[in-house]
């Protein structure tokens, strides 16, 4: 990541030319509401900003990524604060808009967020019992409604894998307890990932297949044990025919689209960090890969994939959540 990025206080979406020149790029016409079902928003340089950029471009719900190993539990904190500067860039943004001397534009609304918490692969060796106890207590927050990213990554090993997997194990049942879906990370770990699964029982709440970015072979077993498949940057990707190939599999009310933000960045913006509001420019090439061609087509895929999301990770609070905190 380019982290001398220069930050551009507006809603346009640039690419990075040579001789530090930057140059604005149209954003895709989206006929409805987008959702970003895997951001992490306190990793971005500037969250509120970001969140009202989605506004801008009709994104309409993130899902952010918490991971108490790493992070600690701040993003719980700070979101309230994001949201209110949000509402103020945004109103900057239109009044921006408006100086050209055309009609301003309605105020559109902020993204509604939800959170996943959950110890990342990476950081499985950190997962000691009283941090077990401590996320279990954050899963009784109302606005969480994940418990994730979780699962094996053996591309890495930052983690020893005997521990990696008892780590997924735990956080498996933790979820099932909570009656909540389970956001996944597997890296060069699938055949031992779908295992455990297998053998813990996939939650009843649902499983998201995260960045989904292998071929169709593979997303294949995961479709049949009822998962969701969310796809993001990978999916644009010049050389990636494998990946859309796997999209055109996977039934259209098991899709998602999701960013990875700040990280995987989709054509034709590679190379730029990135944001939640770029995912709609992977769901405007799920479109294309599927085959909406018209602004009709178009509206009705979206509006299905906009429905996997909040039917996921926009329900009503769990049981577990109804409960008083025992902290």
């Amino acid at each position: 990541m380019d982290n001398d990025e220069p930050i551009f206080y507006d809603g346009k979406f640039r690419q990075k030319r040579k001789h530090g020149v930057w140059r604005e790029v149209e954003a895709p016409v989206i006929e409805g509401p987008v959702a970003d079902t895997h951001a992490h928003l306190q990793m971005l340089r500037d969250p509120a900003l970001e969140l009202a950029r989605c506004a801008m471009h009709g994104v309409a719900f993130v899902e952010t990524i918490v991971d108490p190993a790493d992070d600690g539990f701040g993003a719980f904190e700070a979101l309230p604060g994001w949201l209110m500067e949000a509402s103020a860039d945004l109103r900057a943004m239109i009044a921006a808009e408006g100086t050209g001397g055309g009609e301003r534009r309605a105020l559109p609304p902020l993204p509604a967020v939800r959170i996943a918490a959950g110890v990342h692969p990476h950081n499985a060796k950190d997962l000691t019992d009283d941090l077990v106890a401590a996320l279990g207590e954050r899963l009784r927050d109302r606005r969480v409604s994940a418990v994730g990213e979780i699962g094996l990554d053996y591309h890495y090993d930052l983690s020893p894998r005997p521990v990696q997997r008892e780590a997924f194990r735990a956080q498996i049942r933790l979820a099932k307890a909570a009656g909540l879906p389970v956001v996944l990370h597997m890296r060069e770990a699938h055949d031992d990932g779908f295992a455990i699964l297998a053998e813990e029982g996939f939650p009843e709440a649902g499983t998201l297949l995260h960045c989904f970015n292998l071929d169709g072979a593979e997303v294949s077993r995961w479709v049949e044990a009822g998962c969701y498949i969310a796809f993001g940057g990978p999916l644009t990707f010049k050389r990636a025919e494998e990946v859309r190939e796997a999209a055109r599999i996977v039934p259209v009310n098991r899709l998602l689209t999701e960013t990875d933000a700040p990280y995987m960045t989709p054509e034709p913006l590679r190379g730029t960090l990135c944001g939640p509001a770029h995912v709609v420019w992977t769901a405007a090439v799920l479109c294309e890969v599927l085959g909406a061609d018209t602004p009709e087509a178009r509206a009705t895929l979206l509006a299905q994939l906009y429905a996997n999301a909040e039917a996921l990770l926009d329900r009503a609070p769990t049981p577990w959540q109804k409960e008083p905190s025992h902290a």
